[in-house]
């Protein structure tokens, strides 16, 4: 699940815990927080935040010393993957109180605000929405043909057939007529859903689960890419 996911971000948020011991454990050579950053950077997940959590079990507690300590080393870290840490904000936070979640903590009157820099332009902020509010959204390509990997198929009961996947290029839109590569299956989009709701129209990003007519689950699998009949429809190399 954590690689299906992040297959399909724009932006990860890396959550390090603060607290003695727990941040030590998370870097370790075989550390979560190593993995999953190395993870996010794989699977191209360019931008990164990170979210310095539970401040308040450092020693002593808010300590301005312990988060410049996990930025040096969280820095040193990701820039051997493959970040660029000037571009990445680094935001000290207490998620279960919300200490500079979505507003500025007073626990905390020693932060200044986090500031990244990056080719597009300069931002800063103190909490970690505003953080969020300063990723750079993607190009979204909707005038290229349809391109949806499939990511799982799923039999729903009274519904039939429902693929599921991200579109990555084109629309796809209910009463269009696709074709799943490689095995040229073709077929009708009955519906298209996205979190329970149906959408006249899917766009690049959008993760969605579409409902098609007389298809069976075991003739599709995860990987095969729906096309759009009408056009280029993904075909063989030659």
């Amino acid at each position: 699940n954590m690689i299906t996911g992040t297959s399909q971000a724009d932006c990860a948020v890396l959550i390090v815990a603060a607290g003695t011991g727990e941040f030590e454990a998370g870097i370790s050579k075989n550390g979560q927080t190593r993995e999953h950053a190395l993870l996010a950077f794989t699977l191209g997940v360019k931008q990164l935040i990170v979210g310095v959590n539970k401040m308040d079990s450092t020693e002593p507690p808010y300590s301005e010393a312990r988060l410049e300590e996990i930025k040096k080393e969280v820095s040193s870290y990701i820039k051997k993957i493959g970040y660029n840490p000037a571009a990445v904000a680094f935001v000290p936070i207490y998620g279960w109180n919300g200490d500079n979640m979505l507003e500025v903590s007073e626990k905390m009157p020693w932060f200044k605000g986090w500031a990244v820099e990056r080719k597009e332009g300069k931002a800063d902020g103190k909490c970690l929405i505003e953080a969020l509010d300063a990723i750079l959204p993607p190009s979204r390509p909707t005038d290229k043909a349809l391109r949806l990997p499939l990511q799982d198929v799923y039999k729903i009961g009274g519904i039939g057939t429902v693929p599921v996947g991200r579109v990555e290029t084109g629309l796809l839109k209910p009463g269009m007529v696709v074709v799943f590569a490689p095995a040229n299956i073709t077929t009708e989009v009955k519906s298209v859903e996205m979190h329970h709701e149906a959408l006249t129209e899917a766009v690049p990003g959008d993760n969605v689960g579409f409902n098609v007519k007389n298809v069976s689950v075991k003739e599709l699998r995860r990987g095969f890419v729906a096309g759009d009949t009408k056009n280029n429809p993904p075909k063989g190399a030659a």
